[in-house]
């Protein structure tokens, strides 16, 4: 039996992933910072399956103590500080868990089992201001926030530590990637979960910034499974995960009402004060590499993965009413 640890267990793609691997029949160890009040909405469906074990990543010794529990055959790190726009709020503090965490985790592998598979959450927030258009693997970097400048360094680090101490690691470059897990946070949670509301009576109207930023969105599920594939690679290597397609935010807030037969316009209201300092206007992935490479390719589409979200927020909705 395969064992894999997973930093970020509880957020969106940890669940996923740890679906995932359970399902390929892993033993499935999650990392996770000690809490007065521990949010496991995303794996409460999980509990009997998998194993919790506490660390943090800015703490070098709990993750030395984490793999020696796990043994892991296979490393996500999946935990950061991931929100962008809190990133310039806590830009120390992001630093330290979205970069220094990296370091921290490929230390501890140094010195506890360095035959591990590591598997490192990059970023499409690290071509911010983009150089070329689509963005792939070779494409340079400019980050535009203290989130992608940290996830800038854990991207290179985990190159140094492959090639300084060959050790089997890879990032992947991931596309924005959403589902009925995303925090309330992101924008498009933020956005079907207003709608829900709205569709409900509940919520009567939606602030948003800036509605011309472009990204290329896709199915977190179909995403963990790039990540998977990447680890069972003969080498290492990384990955641009994408759609190859991409929608503004007022795409996303159309699709959003026109589904539950809205006028978006009578409802939305453009909020300068939600305008990012330094804005990233058009995020578009190609996926070529990993197509031929991993023989990977999205399965939900944009307008799927909006409805899917609008349909689980209008059934948790329901429940509360």
């Amino acid at each position: 039996m395969k064992k894999a640890l997973i930093t970020g267990i509880t957020g969106q793609d940890g669940s996923y992933l740890a679906e995932l691997l359970l399902d390929k029949g892993y033993k499935v160890y999650g990392l996770k910072r000690r809490s007065a009040t521990p949010n496991l909405e995303n794996i409460n469906h999980l509990m009997n399956e998998i194993e919790i074990i506490s660390g943090d990543l800015l703490d070098l010794p709990s993750l030395v103590n984490a793999i020696k529990i796990s043994d892991p055959d296979e490393i996500y790190n999946l935990g950061a500080q991931s929100f962008v726009t809190s990133s310039w709020a806590q830009s120390i503090y992001t630093g330290q868990a979205t970069g220094i965490g990296v370091t921290n985790m490929l230390e501890a592998i140094m010195l506890t089992k360095p035959e591990t598979r590591f598997y490192q959450a990059s970023s499409s927030e690290m071509f911010g201001k983009v150089l070329e258009i689509p963005q792939k693997e070779t494409t340079p970097f400019y980050p535009r926030s203290p989130y992608a400048v940290a996830k800038v360094y854990g991207h290179w680090i985990t190159v140094n530590y492959r090639e300084s101490y060959n050790i089997y690691a890879c990032s992947g470059i991931l596309f924005n990637h959403e589902s009925p897990r995303r925090g309330i946070e992101f924008v498009t949670r933020k956005v079907t979960d207003a709608v829900a509301k709205i569709k409900l009576g509940l919520q009567k109207e939606l602030r948003l910034g800036n509605l011309d930023a472009k990204r290329d969105w896709g199915y977190a599920g179909d995403y963990v499974k790039a990540m998977w594939l990447m680890l069972q690679q003969d080498k290492p290597d990384d990955y641009v995960i994408a759609t190859g397609k991409t929608h503004s935010v007022k795409e996303l807030v159309e699709t959003a009402f026109e589904y539950v037969g809205l006028d978006w316009q009578k409802y939305v209201v453009q909020d300068p004060t939600l305008m990012r300092p330094a804005e990233v206007d058009l995020l578009l992935g190609t996926p070529q590499k990993a197509q031929e490479k991993l023989g990977w390719k999205p399965q939900v589409t944009f307008e799927q993965l909006i409805h899917m979200m609008i349909d689980s927020d209008l059934k948790k909705l329901n429940l509360k009413i």
